[in-house]
């Protein structure tokens, strides 16, 4: 049975990305939430099921089997389940997804420290930097591109609900929380991702936590 450990429900980007992967998988699981950052969380975080990843969320447990970071997992589910339900089978959707996902992965830190995940909140639109500017820009152009070329087979970047998709999930969440620009085409790819049944079920579940981190509820800092 898989055990995924993930934070707070109502900011833990990372933690989202992880849950959608076994979501995806389709196999059984467990679920265990842990609130970041309270009194409790240093030692919280150093016991044996969060010591191995040194206090990260996602965490999966396979058994005995450690895995972490929300690309590690997905990865690690693709091989569970034989490689058929996360990535495009097409050779130039494979290699657009794959780089989105892994420039998803390590970019776009201007937007990532102005807006911190929310899922409980809209923010009123500000202006935004120059930085962050750029990373909404690109951000966009990358569904828009992925969308014209592959999206033809559902309303997801490459058709039907996958790898990218999950990579791109807490940036959905931005987008509408703080009321970020979008192009017609990567509008609709939001509103398709936020109807999806797993990000509903993702928002009800933070709607139910009792968690509040005061650094994530102020609203964008853009420098």
């Amino acid at each position: 049975m898989l055990k995924i450990i993930i934070g707070n429900k109502a900011y833990s980007s990372w933690s989202l990305r992880g849950w959608l992967a076994v979501k995806q998988s389709g196999l059984p699981y467990d679920e265990l939430v842990v609130s970041m950052y309270d009194a409790a969380w240093p030692e919280r975080k150093t016991q044996p099921d969060l010591a191995i990843s040194l206090g990260k969320v996602p965490t999966l447990w396979d058994g005995d089997i450690p895995v972490w970071d929300s690309i590690a997992i997905v990865d690690y589910l693709d091989t569970l389940t034989g490689g058929t339900r996360f990535w495009p089978k097409d050779k130039g959707a494979l290699a657009l997804a794959r780089s989105m996902a892994a420039e998803m992965h390590s970019g776009y830190v201007p937007l990532r420290k102005a807006c911190c995940m929310n899922v409980r909140r809209v923010f009123p639109a500000e202006p935004m930097s120059d930085a962050v500017v750029e990373n909404v820009a690109r951000i966009d152009a990358l569904w828009s591109e992925a969308r014209a070329r592959f999206g033809a087979g559902g309303p997801y970047l490459f058709g039907e609900f996958g790898a990218a998709d999950i990579m791109f999930a807490p940036v959905v969440f931005r987008f509408w929380g703080y009321e970020l620009p979008a192009s017609a085409q990567a509008q609709a790819y939001i509103d398709a991702m936020l109807a999806h049944p797993w990000m509903v079920e993702w928002v009800e579940g933070a709607k139910a936590e009792s968690w509040v981190l005061d650094q994530y509820e102020g609203g964008p800092v853009y420098e």
